[in-house]
């Protein structure tokens, strides 16, 4: 089928930022370069559902160096740049998706490059993997396997494997040291942080800043809050990560306290009803909510319009909804990634190694998939060495090696 996209007039501009992207992404460089060569993905096709902009753009150019037939979508309708669409059409990838589809129009481009029957399966948020499962199981024997991108789809992974209703293997791309350790702490941090500057165009130091949830994103979050001179609450579940913000230098206390102080607010979850009708009422006037985390519902939003006496748009990406008691609360991005909707993601540095992990990854999958069974898989600690090693090397930086004395001595069990 031909590809779906919003204009392939669009793919000059597309194009420029692919471009630029490629010149920072060291990694991703040599591994086309490689790919090229070696071509590990001939006749294979890989579906793949990531935010659809220019790194993820490159990634799948990468790909297709290597031989596969690309098929691409979205993961989330406000992330999605038309331009770049546009301009992998124009590079002659099979691409189903435009910006601020509806939740019709965003299922029915899933359903187009899952119906042509992949082997490889390339996924951020598991909606390809759920959807592969529920509605396309007859295609299920032409999969090898496929890489998850986030927490998040980890997540509902292990709670399909937990009820044995993984069918196929499935790499935890964002479980690798390369991955979570940069990606979400440093590009969560900083890219978050990118979106709400450039949506508010408010100042941030001397503001109080309500970080939920301290993983490895709500770490880079609240890190780079306090970098721009703000005051940072954590609210957490996990006692070991409530004492681990304290240590860190940061308040906590639980939300339904914390509305009440917060400038701006940021979900970095993966969880649902974070902030809820009760958190609402005691926040500020004027109070800035945006998500960070995958899906649009960490921040209730129906229950917020459901109290809202009126709402309407305040700037570009920004809707207020003002309350009964006369406080209007300034919501990013419809509640959906800030870091994607209101902005252009993770710096393409960051991404470089995220996505040299995903390419990778689904190399391992080519070559042993029919030996693994049907599990959730790390990623190999050789794939992770390698993105470290290359990178380093990229930086310039070089490390100490370990001489066979020091092997020996720390091999020994009797030190």
């Amino acid at each position: 089928m031909a590809s779906e996209i919003r204009d392939i007039n669009l793919a000059p501009s597309g194009e420029l930022k692919i471009e630029w992207v490629k010149k920072h992404c060291d990694l991703l460089r040599t591994l086309e370069k490689e790919f090229s060569e070696t071509k590990p993905f001939a006749g294979k096709k890989i579906a793949l559902s990531v935010h659809l902009e220019a790194k993820t753009a490159y990634l799948c150019k990468v790909l297709k160096a290597g031989g596969a037939d690309m098929y691409v979508t979205g993961s989330n309708p406000l992330s999605t740049q038309d331009d770049v669409a546009a301009a992998l059409v124009k590079a002659g990838l099979e691409v189903h998706a435009w910006h601020d589809c509806n939740d019709e129009e965003y299922n029915a481009h899933i359903r187009e490059v899952l119906k042509i029957g992949p082997n490889i399966i390339i996924d951020d948020g598991g909606d390809l993997v759920h959807m592969m499962h529920t509605e396309f199981k007859a295609l299920i024997p032409e999969v090898i396997g496929g890489c998850e991108e986030t927490t998040t789809g980890i997540i509902r992974l292990e709670a399909m494997n937990k009820e044995g209703k993984l069918l196929f293997p499935m790499v935890k791309v964002n479980n690798a040291q390369c991955k979570h350790f940069f990606d979400n702490r440093y590009g969560t941090g900083q890219s978050v942080w990118d979106g709400i500057n450039r949506t508010t165009n408010l100042i941030v130091a001397g503001k109080m800043v309500v970080v939920a949830g301290y993983g490895w994103c709500g770490k880079g979050v609240a890190m780079r809050a306090k970098g721009l001179g703000a005051r940072v609450i954590v609210t957490e579940v996990d006692p070991v990560k409530a004492i681990e913000a304290v240590m860190d230098g940061f308040d906590v206390m639980p939300m339904k306290e914390a509305a009440k102080y917060g400038d701006f607010f940021v979900t970095v979850t993966g969880c649902d009803k974070v902030i809820e009708e009760e958190d609402f009422m005691e926040m500020k006037d004027g109070a800035i909510l945006c998500n960070a985390g995958h899906f649009d519902c960490e921040i209730d939003m129906a229950g917020l319009r459901k109290i809202a006496v009126s709402s309407a748009p305040m700037r570009d990406n920004i809707i207020g909804y003002t309350l009964s008691n006369g406080n209007t609360l300034c919501v990013l991005g419809e509640g959906r990634l800030v870091n994607l909707a209101c902005g252009d993601g993770h710096p393409a540095e960051i991404m470089d190694m995220s996505f040299a992990i995903q390419a990778l990854s689904a190399k391992y999958l080519v070559e042993h998939g029919k030996e693994l069974g049907t599990k959730l898989l790390d990623v190999p600690e050789s794939v992770d060495r390698e993105v470290a090693i290359k990178k380093l090397d990229f930086l310039g930086k070089k490390i100490d090696v370990l001489t066979p004395e020091q092997e020996a001595y720390l091999s020994n069990s009797n030190l």
